[in-house]
This record gives structure tokens, sequence and C-alpha cells, in this order.
């Protein structure tokens, strides 16, 4: 919502010298959020100057300029009293008083205003028009002051900036679904009042505080229907209707109604139209304007029929919806001849719309049902300034008053004549009343509010308090449906106080609690994987089906299953993912078709699996608590959502480039191998041992796939390369390897923490020894020896050189290892250490044949 401040100036008292900055301020004080604060793009010297003399000039390019004299005030006057500038447009003359923008000035655009020669004379300015402004469309070329704003005194050399509200700032809130009254100056300036603490009976100059008595006699003929109330709610509860006749067509929109819409960012149309706009942006009150030369008699409001279709006015033909509420007209008595005039509170029809024929207007204000009008501005996507003010709530009571101004405002810049007679069919609800303990704000905001200030504050924003003791009984005000309950009463409370009131307090961390043993997990595979080269990513869990086609999967795999979403945010992707390959391939491709070919992406999110058997949930309402049993049917119905973790690679794994001895690195691919070894770190960062075996697997190579599996049997994954035919489909890099395990089964699988010991602060004893040993022998068979030889001293061991040559023979090898020897309660002799270092090549030896090298 925009407001510019000279509106919202004759709505409220501002404070003295309040700009844009200060306005803002004081909304941001009570809750509404601040998108920016606009001007009108022009800045620099913009003046009233008077023609003094015109000459046609034509040009060889077949062009007639004009080259005129301008008076621009003394000030800016050249020696001579006046500035030459040169013109193009002609609808103006001697004598007239004009917009000059004169050097240094900037228009909208960037478009800055510089002395220059042009046409055989140095231009020194230019004489504006509506659209080198900003101020919209051109319809007469140059800006004629006297025809702009008629009966408005001016003179040369006067600011034209403040003169035409270019000098204005408007700011710019964003409007939470829940404060639907702040889509008009009217809530806005209320809000601002209690921003700036002044009370608001005081300030306040609400056009629709007082309920308009409405002429006496019948008005047009209306009739309420409605067979199907959407949760009960009648689809209209009250609907007025006006008549104005004899409205001049031609009529032009007053300046200050077309220049505010534009301020607010709406584009003036025609008279009829823009009054309706104001008056919705001022109030807070949709309106519609019918032609009423095009309807064929008695106004019905009720839900849409089998069949039933609407040209709206964006030119688009729309099939209705049995929960659709319309407007329509039929012949008194004659049902068959009902006609579609317009969807209820969202968008009119073109049958009835104003042309640049009409003469007679139906006025229509009404109060429509807001879930009724959610649901139908979502089901058309049509999401009009009108829908986004019923669909939070409108003020029922103001409906006469709304229509009224409109009708004012026609009769007095449309000459039209306002019939006498006028229409008010239907019956408002009265708000309901809400009982609350004065203290209750205190104990749920931990603030202390004396019961005379929450009393005071409650009134403040136009609710009616009854005090009984302690007990507040609260009618909350008709423009405020949002406040149902008691936590909305607190909110009001909180805010008008003061959020900065509320002071930060942290809650004390229970004494033992931290992390569970699953999140540590979860955190060490991921801080694992990304150790190894991963990218973690985060992809949304709704696929189409396609990509199960894509990836080859058999008719009869369980992965096709998936659970499709009632309301899907993409009718291209209804379905929840069963395996984190679905939407993590989505991310892959779109990388790779940016350019990003060598990718390691890895994620760790839930993938959904139907329970067999499992019925639909059924959809429960908000008036009162589910019983136990309505959730544990609810319950049952929730998909299995297990934790799964996957990874894509492609293109090159390790990058060319010199190693350190000066040899050259070539890169190397990415491959199965590499998907494989992803899996055995998943497995390796929670402690669970998993057995690799070759398997087939879609959307795996057959010849290229593992299956990962724990070494009770529990399949856990698959790992490998993507079938060739599965990458093409998935617009993937060619030899893509991929891994997906079930992180939920491996967590299962994990023991209580290990339990780490303190660190020793006694030094360590280092021993190399050498071990010659057959070729083929494993190094890791001579390590283990090693470790089991040296007993409980040993606290690491690990090899660092393998040698082969002349030196050791033919058909043997040398394997060099490090040992470190530490004693928890003392420091280690020489002695002692190599005691220990001998037991262990002793026990290599005897399972190995090792000799130690000399």
């Amino acid at each position: 919502m925009r407001i510019p401040l000279s509106w919202l100036a004759e709505h409220v008292d501002l404070e003295p010298g309040a700009t844009g900055v200060d306005v803002a301020a004081s909304l941001v004080r009570v809750g509404l959020e601040e998108e920016g604060i606009h001007t009108a793009g022009v800045t620099g010297p913009v003046v009233v100057g008077r023609v003094l003399d015109l000459v046609k000039e034509p040009q060889k390019n077949g062009k007639t300029i004009n080259w005129t004299h301008v008076d621009v005030g003394p000030e800016h006057n050249d020696a001579e009293g006046s500035r030459g500038i040169v013109c193009g447009a002609h609808n103006f003359v001697e004598g007239d008083l004009v917009v000059v923008a004169l050097p240094g000035a900037e228009l909208p655009g960037g478009f800055g205003i510089a002395a220059r020669k042009t046409y055989g004379h140095v231009s020194d300015g230019m004489i504006c028009s509506a659209r080198e402004l900003g101020l919209g469309e051109d319809h007469d070329g140059i800006i004629v002051l006297s025809q702009h704003l008629p009966g408005v005194e001016v003179a040369p050399g006067q600011d034209a900036l403040a003169l035409l509200g270019l000098a204005e700032e408007t700011v710019e809130v964003n409007v939470t679904p829940d404060r639907g009254y702040c889509f008009s100056i009217r809530g806005i300036a209320r809000e601002y009042a209690h921003g700036t603490r002044q009370p608001v009976a005081e300030v306040l100059r609400d056009p629709l505080a007082v309920e308009v008595p409405l002429p006496s006699g019948p008005g047009y003929p209306v009739r309420l229907e409605d067979d199907a109330p959407v949760r009960g709610a009648v689809g209209c509860d009250r609907f007025v209707a006006r008549v104005v006749r004899g409205v001049d067509p031609a009529a032009a929109t007053p300046s200050f109604i077309a220049d505010r819409l534009r301020q607010v960012g709406m584009r003036p149309i025609s008279l009829a139209v823009d009054v309706t706009n104001y008056v919705m942006l001022a109030t807070g009150q949709p309106l519609h304007a019918y032609d009423l030369d095009q309807l064929q008699g008695e106004l019905v409001v009720r839900r849409a029929r089998a069949g039933e279709r609407l040209t709206t006015l964006d030119d688009v033909e729309r099939v209705l919806h049995p929960e659709d509420l319309l407007i329509t007209d039929e012949v008194p008595g004659d049902p068959s001849t009902s006609r579609v005039l317009s969807l209820a509170g969202v968008m009119g029809g073109e049958s009835s719309e104003v042309s640049a024929t009409t003469r007679d207007v139906l006025v229509e204000a009404a109060h429509f049902a807001q879930v009724t009008v959610a649901r139908t501005a979502r089901r058309h996507r049509l999401p009009s300034e009108a829908a986004k003010r019923f669909e939070r709530g409108t003020d029922p009571t103001g409906c006469a008053a709304a229509a009224e101004l409109a009708v004012r405002l026609l009769v007095e810049h449309g000459g039209g004549t306002a019939d006498t007679a006028a229409t008010d069919v239907g019956e408002v609800a009265a708000p309901q009343p809400i009982t609350m303990d004065a203290g209750f704000p205190e104990r749920v905001v931990g603030v202390r509010y004396p019961a005379d200030d929450v009393v005071d504050t409650l009134t403040e924003i136009g609710c009616a308090v009854t005090v009984d003791g302690s007990t507040l009984t609260v009618t909350p005000p008709p423009w405020r449906p949002d406040l149902t309950g008691r936590v909305h009463l607190v909110e009001e409370v909180a805010r008008l106080t003061g959020y900065d009131a509320i002071p930060s307090v942290l809650p004390p961390a229970a004494a033992g609690r931290g992390l569970t043993s699953g999140q540590r997990a979860r955190r060490s595979v991921a801080r694992a994987l990304v150790d190894d080269g991963f990218v973690e990513v985060l992809s949304y869990p709704f696929v189409a089906a396609s990509v199960h086609d894509a990836q080859q999967l058999p008719s009869d795999d369980p992965r096709r299953t998936a659970v499709r979403l009632a309301n899907p945010l993409s009718e291209h992707q209804p379905l929840m993912r069963t395996s984190l390959l679905d939407s993590l391939v989505e991310t892959v491709r779109r990388n790779v078709s940016r350019g990003l070919r060598d990718l390691a992406l890895v994620e760790l999110g839930s993938v959904t699996h139907p329970r067999p058997g499992a019925g639909r949930a059924e959809v429960l309402g908000v008036e009162r608590r589910p019983t136990e049993d309505e959730l544990a049917r609810l319950q049952e119905a929730v998909p299995d959502q297990p934790l799964h973790v996957a990874g894509v690679l492609s293109g090159v794994r390790r990058r060319p480039g010199a190693l350190a001895d000066g040899f050259a690195r070539t890169a190397e691919p990415a491959g199965w191998a590499d998907a494989v070894e992803a899996a055995r770190t998943v497995a390796a960062a929670v402690g669970v041992e998993v057995v690799v075996e070759a398997a087939e697997q879609a959307p795996w190579h057959p010849g290229r796939c593992a299956r990962i599996a724990t070494a009770q049997g529990h399949v856990v994954g698959y790992a490998g390369e993507l079938h060739p035919s599965a990458v093409a489909a998935l617009e993937l890099p060619a030899r893509a390897a991929a891994f997906e395990l079930d992180l939920d089964v491996l967590l299962a699988l994990v023991g209580a923490a290990p339990q780490v010991e303190s660190l020793s602060g006694l030094p360590a004893a280092t021993q190399d020894v050498a071990l010659v040993v057959d070729a083929a022998t494993p190094a890791a068979a001579v390590q283990e020896a090693l470790r089991e030889g040296a007993g409980p001293l040993l606290e690491d061991v690990h090899l660092f050189d393998v040698y082969t040559g002349a030196q050791v023979g033919e058909g043997r090898k040398s394997l060099a290892f490090a040992l470190r020897f530490r004693a928890p309660d003392r420091t280690l002799t020489a002695e002692e250490a190599s005691a220990a270092r001998d037991a262990a090549v002793a026990l290599a030896a005897e399972r190995t044949g090792a000799t130690q090298r000399a």
C-alpha cells in the first residue's frame, strides 16, 4: 500500500515537519513493514513559465518546430528577460502558462536537462508534457496550466514541482494478511495516530465514521441468495446500490483524483472507474460501477451453476465453479434470463462494464465473505485490488457511506443526478464479544500491563470494553474481523504499548541437554561429505511423475507410488518425492545448464512413502479441537517419511595440477568408485560397518552398481554410475555417478556414544620399523599384526612408505610403519618402547613372514 503524505494529512494530523522517513518510522513502531519511500523522480529547477512569443519554423525533415521565448521569472530569466526554448508540440499559444524544466533539472528515468543547440537555436530548457514529468500518458501534449489546474492562480517563476505534487513523498508499507484495514488511507491514518501516540478521537478524520442515512424509497431491485455457504458464512450479507443518471461520458477525472491514483501506482481510466478506485483507496471499501443501460432487470447475488461462464474485464473467458459467488441480473419472474455480470468481490464482466458512452451508472458497495472471495480469486488467479481487501475483511458498516462518497463525486465532477431512492439489503452479524481477564496480557507477554492501560489501549483501537471486576468484555470494531480471540487482543496491547518495551530474555537451558545422538550423527554425515569435496544443497520435495520414467524405474517399482498433493504449488510437480534423487537430479541439471559440469552435490532430507492400506486424511474444521480418535486417524494417514542422504557426481572429481614433488597430476573424472566411496564415508561417519556387493537397481548402470548393506544384511542403499539412458533423459553429463542411502536405517544401528578419554599430558615415544614381505601380502595384514603384538602401550600405527627394488629382491616389498607408544601414568623409557616394538615385529613375522629390513 502506497500512502502519499498529502492524502494522509487529509485524514489525520501529521506531526509538524513530518517527512516520509518519520511517517514510515511511526508505522513501523506499530507493526507495519516499510517497503520504501518514493518520490516523483523529478529534481532541479522546474518552474512555471509564460510563453511570450512563438514562431513556427518548418524543417527540412518535414517537421515544424516552435521557437519560443518563455518568461520563467526574474530569478531564472536571462538578461533579456526570458529563455529561448525549442518545442515540437503545438497545443499551446502565446500567453499560455506552461511547465518549464531548466538546465540542471532531471526528469524521470534519469533524463537530464541542459542547454543545447538544436534546429539552429540554443534551447535553454524544455517545455514539459505530462508524460515527461511522470504524470501519465499525454493526451493533449504540453501541459497548459490553465487547463490542467483550472481556477488555480500561478505566476512565472513559481515552483512547479510543489504545484503539481511532484515534490511529495509517498510511503510504501507491506500489509500483513491480518491487517486488511490498512489497505486504505483511512486505516493507515489510524495506525499513524497509534504510532505517534496521539488520541485517535482528536486527530483522525474518518470518512466512514458516521453511517450515512440512505434516501428513502425502493431503489434498484437486488436479491441475495446463497444455498451453499462456505464454512457456514453466507457469501454476501449486505448490498448497497446507488444510481447516478446523466453523467457526462466525456467528463475528465479531476486532477486531484488522477494524481493520487498515479501516486499509489494505479492508472487513471475514466471518471466512473477512477472515482470507485479513489473511494476504495481512501476508505478500504471496494466499489463496482455498472452501466445501468446494460442491465436487464433485478440483480441477484448467488452461487454459480454448472456450465456457467464469464468473460471478465481482462478479456479472459472463465469457467465458473459452484463455490464462486456471482452478481447476476435477470428479468423479474423469469430465472431463465439470468446472466452473469461479475465475480463478486473479485472482478466485473465485459457485458456491463462502464464504457465511453455510459451515462447512467449503478454503484455497488457490498460486504462479501472473506473465504468465498479468497477461494475465487485463487481459483481463477485474479489477485485484484478488490479481492485483496475483501479476503482480509472489510467494514460492513461503511458500505453506505462509501457509496454516498462515490455518488457525490460523480455528481460534482460528472454532472449527474443521484436517484432519490437507494438499495440496502442484507443483515450484517454483530461482532462477537470476547471475554478476557485484565491480567491475561501480562501472563502472555511477560510485561506488566495495568488493567486501566489495557482498557485504554483496546478502547483506542476502536473496541467497546465493559469492565466487571477483573473481567473485560471486549467487542471488536467492525473494521477488525481479525480480532476473534484473547490472544489477538493481547497482540494489540503489546504492539500499541510498544514492542520495544518487551525485554529479550533467553530461557535458561536445562542442564544435561544438548543434541541427541541422531542429531550429532546427521551433522557428522554432512560434515564428512563436505570435507570430502561435496556441496550440500536443499531441493524442493515436489516432483513430476515424468522423473520416474526418466529414471527408467520398472512399472512395479514401489518408488513409483507417490503421495499426490491436493493443492500443489505447481501443477507440473504434484507428487512428493520417494527418492532424494528425484529432486536432486533437477538441481544438477540446472547447474549443468548454466555451465557448471564438475559437480559433487549432496542432500540430506526426507522422502515420502505412502503406507500400504492407509486411507486419505480427512479434512477437519477449525471450530473445535479434534478428538483423540480423529487425531489417531490423522496420524495413521500420515505417510512414512524416512531420512535419506544422496549425492550426484559429474565431470572432473580432481582437477589437473602440479604435485609437491614436481610431477604433474592428470585430471581424474568422477566415477562409480567415487560414489561407492562416498557411501562408505557416510557409514563411517555414523560408525556402522557396511558390505559392498555388485547389484542391479534402476537408475544405476547394471554393471557398475553396488548394493550397500549392513553386516546384519539390511540393505541401506545403492551407489554407482547412472544408466546412460537415464543420464540422457535427465539431461546430465555422461558417466554421472550417484548414491542414495536410508540414513534412518544406519542411525538405528548406532550404539551408545563413544566415551572419549582424557588427553594425556605425557610425551609419546615414536619408533619406526621397516618390514620386508612378499609382494602379495596386504599391508593391512602386517599393520594389524603390529597393532596386536605391540600391546596396550601402542597408541597409533600407520604406514608411511612402500618400497620395491633390487635392495629387497624380486617379488618382495618393504613396508615402513610409524608406531607411537604412550603410557597413561608415566613417561616411557627407551627400553620399554623398544620392547613393545620388538614384540610387534615378532608377531608380524610369525603371521606374515615379515623380516626386519636392516
